[in-house]
Order: C-alpha cells, then structure tokens, then sequence
C-alpha cells in the first residue's frame, strides 16, 4: 500500500470515528500517523528534480506576497492592475502556468507580487503543479487568497484544506507549547493551564508514535492535539492571509455585504477597479512594515525616500540598512513617532 492509499485510509476511519472522551487517544494516534505520511508525501524525490522550471524566483523587496487561488479567478488580471507586470489572462483555465513575480510600489516600499499558477484540488498530494505552488508560498510573508465571489465558500474551504496538509497555517499563532527532545529520563510533562482537550497520557502516545521516549513538555496554553503534532514535526508555517473575493459585480449586494463582514476579508472587482485601493491599505497593515526617515541635523527630514522594516525592528536595524559599519560606531539616536489612532 502507497503513502496516499494509507492517507486516504486513516482520513475515511478518522471521518467515522465518533468524537468523544473514549475515543481522544485513538483520534490523536490516527493524526499523529496521518502527520507522519503527510511529511514523506512532501519530501522532494530525485526523480522531481529540474522540474521546477519557473518557480525559483529570487527574494527582492521588502516583502513577499503570495497569490494564490483557484483557475480563472482573476489572479493574472490583479498582477497586471497592481503593478507593472503584464500576466496573460484569459477566459479559458491554466493561463498561468509558471511563477510570474511583480512588484507593488506602496508607501516608498517594493512589495513582491507572485503570480502563482492556478491550484486544483488534491495539490498537496502533487496534482498539478501543487506541490511548486505550494512550495513558494511558504515562502511568502503575506498570502493573498483570490476568491470568485459566485462560488467563494467552497474555494476557501478546499483552499484551506490543501494549504493545511502541507503545513501553512493561515491567521493562526504558533502554538505556546515548549518541547525538548532529551537523551534519557523518560517524558517530562507539565501546563501552567487547566486542559481541556489533550491528557498526559495522549500526549505520550502521540511522542511514542514518532519514535521519542525521552523529551521535555510544557503547555502554557490549551492546545489540540493537533497543535502538539504540528510543535513535533517542527516545519509548519504560521502566515497571515487575505480573503479577497473577486468579481463582486456578478453578485447582489446583500452577498457583497456578508462576504465583507468575514474576518481577514476584502471584496473587490478586477474587471470594473472597485475597492482595490483598500485592498493594498489591508495588505500593509498585514504585513505590519514600518517606514523610517532619516533627518540630518539642521535639515528637514527626507521623505522621500524611507528605510522599509518589519514591525518590531530596533535602532540597530535601521543602522545595519544604512551602511553594515554603522552599528559599531553608533552612539546615541533621537527618534520622532508618529502614532496613527485606527477608529
């Protein structure tokens, strides 16, 4: 039996299994063996390789956005709206069939645009070019989901899925669980919290499913199973992501109205140019950049022409983006904020 038939199994009997307290251990053994198959599945075979054609696209700017969605949902039209970047678009599906990259000039930053092809499902399985697609976007700070606003609801669910069994984990935090593989004295566990949904003895289980008798666990929130899996494995990716449902002038504006109100969702038309001035205000936001200008003594601040970082970034940062030997010689810094209240 092949890696995917021994998936498909262990997904049918956890579909049927009944979900309660006599059956928690049982559940958490199934996930952790579905993990397992799920990370071979994803290993690059020799066989794979040079077939990446297209894909290997450099890191520039001052972030990565992946875009990401079904055929024919107006990806390539987006690129070329945002920025100078010409993607063919069509009426007929698979118009993109390699990585095009774009750049968004935003508030003095260059943002990286990726044009990805469009994913069908059973992608993380290696359908398609899904396994690239999903490669890239791994790689990305942001990912933007391009949804047709006619059929939306089942894109983002089978979207969510496919970006699931591969690892991204859309608009979540990384789970507040410490773990430490030790060399001996058996398996060590304690919480700072009441749990509710994984016991001391599943957590074993599930560390003995992977071959490990001796490790160190501390729970400091109340996580899943599931969580406790993905802190083992170690590769999952924790990226915020967008909702934009496209084509919002094929449907009523009662639909337009509830797709808005979702969390992490934006409504805009490609085809008419509606909303996608808010759409690139969200998308800063979610990148949290911030824009730093310098001032010369004496001399008004130049505005022109601003230090991108991440959200966070200290006064070495901002040295180490002027010149590599000006944070050895730096001494003091007089900073000016300006703080914007979001009503």
């Amino acid at each position: 039996m092949g890696i995917l038939e021994k998936i498909s199994e262990i997904e049918k009997e956890i579909a049927r299994t009944q979900k309660n307290k006599a059956t928690e251990y049982h559940l958490g053994l199934l996930k952790a063996k579905l993990a397992k198959y799920r990370a071979q599945l994803l290993e690059p075979s020799k066989s794979a390789a040079g077939k990446g054609e297209g894909f290997d696209v450099m890191k520039s700017g001052d972030a990565r956005v992946a875009l990401i969605g079904f055929p024919s949902v107006g990806k390539s039209t987006f690129l070329s709206l945002m920025t100078s970047t010409a993607s063919e678009a069509a009426s007929y599906e698979f118009t993109t069939l390699t990585c095009i990259p774009g750049v968004i000039e935003y508030k003095g930053a260059n943002i990286q645009l990726l044009d990805l092809p469009g994913i069908i499902e059973g992608a993380a399985q290696g359908k398609g070019r899904g396994r690239q697609v999903i490669a890239v976007a791994r790689t990305s700070d942001v990912v933007i989901m391009m949804l047709d606003a006619t059929k939306g609801e089942v894109q983002r669910s089978l979207l969510e899925k496919e970006l699931e069994t591969v690892g991204i984990r859309l608009n979540k935090n990384k789970p507040n669980i410490y773990f430490k593989p030790k060399k001996g004295g058996g398996i060590s566990f304690n919480s700072t919290v009441p749990l509710t949904q994984c016991s001391e003895k599943l957590v074993q289980l599930i560390l003995h499913e992977y071959k490990m008798f001796n490790a160190e666990v501390l729970f400091r929130e109340d996580c899943t199973p599931d969580d406790f899996i993905d802190v083992i494995v170690g590769n999952r990716v924790y990226m915020p992501c967008l909702y934009v449902y496209n084509k919002i002038d094929q449907i009523s504006m009662e639909e337009v109205d509830r797709l808005a109100r979702q969390p992490h969702s934006v409504v805009i038309s490609c085809g008419m140019k509606l909303n996608l001035d808010y759409l690139l205000e969200m998308l800063w936001q979610y990148l949290a950049l911030t824009c730093i200008y310098t001032k010369k003594r004496g001399q008004r601040p130049d505005f022109a022409d601003a230090i991108i970082l991440r959200k966070g970034a200290s006064v070495e940062h901002v040295c180490h983006r002027i010149h590599r030997t000006l944070a050895s010689q730096f001494k003091y810094a007089l900073v000016w904020v300006s703080i914007i209240h979001e009503s």
